[in-house]
């Protein structure tokens, strides 16, 4: 058993019976070559959860040539077989499904009741594509050769490196394990240092689900080792498929250093994601909307509204009602089910959004709401905001916040804002 020691950061009141301190390859616990470890904190009080090993490059092959050595036998079963497996790994999840919500709210600051929501996202990947395994299908095409006919046979592509954000801990890897383990691939996982103990959790219930060992393996590490580590994936020849989650920086690095192996890249990366309100609007439909958005685990999430556009002629009743409805948002510790907002995830994260909304009062903006970090909470609360008059000379109209500021705009702003984006991007390329 690999049972770490835990730190003061583990409420008194909470048992996590799925922690688990040690990475997870070819079926076994093991320690990082090194003997290196980094701390997990809880962002809530900002006390150590506990340890976890600070993997490096050769770890990361060991646990790729773990895959590549179970691919064939994992690619070789009946679809019918991978299906029962995961099958059996989405009934584990959700027998465990408290277990699993506590350890997301401990490791990630997200609030107990959307952690449970969270779990039951995740698992549903599992059990989807676990019925889709068992319709893994070829096609049979004519063929310009008279008398013959073209068979097209669907393969798994092999190995696929699996690197993970920390805003949804269970749910990004399930979405993309799901699929891999029942296309017949085995898979490594690099979890953000951030939350690595939900990854290690759903490894030990793969392994008693009976998925054989080196089919889902996941590697940790800390924020200093983990370029290295996302080297050694997309560059390694074994290594077929890489998905990754996060900021588009680092996509676009993963996506060049897949290059020289010309591996298939999925990236799912930042966003600015845009809410556009109309006149003819249901006001109160659109206010719905925008807390569901917007403040979904905090505002940390890739799809959240980072601005929202207002035609004028609700602008005023809208705001009205936004700033009613943040206002009674309950913000508090992530393990009461009274809470609806958490910490941030870390001080860089806290620090963002004061930076967005410093710049946003310093070029015109008005708070009306928040704009502060709640102390009394904790140091990395963040209180519920909501500015209006924003601009598109802001930072949060052209930043991704990732945090709890509803930035409002009337449309009318919002068409200058484009269409100056427009023009210096013609300056810019002039012959385009």
């Amino acid at each position: 058993m690999a049972q770490p020691v835990v730190g003061r950061g583990v409420p008194n009141t909470v048992r996590l019976a799925l922690l688990r301190g040690r990475a997870w390859v070819s079926g076994r616990w093991v320690e990082a070559a090194s003997g290196k470890t980094f701390p997990v904190l809880n962002p809530a009080n900002g006390e150590l959860i506990a340890e976890v090993p600070d993997m490096g490059v050769s770890d990361t092959e060991e646990a790729i040539e773990a895959a590549h050595k179970a691919q064939r036998q994992w690619a070789a079963l009946p679809c019918k077989e991978r299906a029962k497996g995961l099958g059996r790994w989405y009934d584990a999840i959700m027998a465990n499904k408290e277990e699993l919500a506590k350890l997301i709210t401990v490791e990630a600051g997200k609030v107990l009741r959307e952690s449970r929501g969270e779990v039951d996202y995740g698992a549903s990947f599992i059990s989807w594509n676990a019925e889709e395994a068992k319709r893994i299908e070829g096609e049979v095409l004519s063929s310009l050769v008279p008398g013959r006919r073209t068979l097209l046979v669907s393969q798994p592509v092999g190995v696929a490196a699996l690197v993970t954000p920390w805003n949804f801990p269970v749910a990004m890897i399930t979405r993309k394990a799901g699929p891999a383990l029942a296309a017949g691939c085995a898979v490594v996982v690099k979890p953000s240092e951030e939350t690595p103990f939900s990854a290690l959790a759903i490894a030990e219930l793969a392994h008693e689900a009976g998925i054989p060992p080196g089919v889902f393996n996941v590697v940790t590490s800390s924020r200093d080792s983990t370029p290295s580590v996302g080297t050694t994936l997309a560059s390694s020849d074994l290594v077929r498929k890489l998905s990754f989650t996060g900021s588009t920086t680092v996509g676009k690095l993963l996506m060049a250093q897949c290059a020289s192996t010309v591996k298939k890249v999925s990236l799912e990366l930042g966003g600015n994601a845009p809410l556009l309100i109309f006149n003819s609007a249901d006001i109160d439909q659109a206010v719905a909307g925008a807390m569901a958005s917007k403040f979904r685990n905090t505002g940390q999430t890739c799809i959240c509204t980072n601005r929202i556009l207002v035609q004028r002629g609700v602008h005023d009743e809208f705001v009205e009602k936004l700033v009613s409805a943040v206002s009674k948002l309950v913000q508090g510790n992530p393990f009461d089910e009274s809470s609806q907002q958490g910490p941030l995830i870390n001080e860089a994260a806290a620090q963002k959004v004061e930076n967005h909304v410093n710049d946003a009062v310093e070029k015109g903006a008005e708070l009306l709401v928040g704009g502060a970090r709640a102390e009394e909470l904790g140091s990395l609360f963040f209180r519920p905001s909501v500015a209006v008059g924003v601009s598109g000379e802001m930072r949060v109209t052209c930043e991704e916040t990732f945090g709890p500021l509803a930035a409002v705009m009337t449309c009318i702003s919002a068409v200058l804002m484009m269409r100056k984006r427009e023009l210096r991007w013609q300056m810019q390329h002039p012959l385009a």
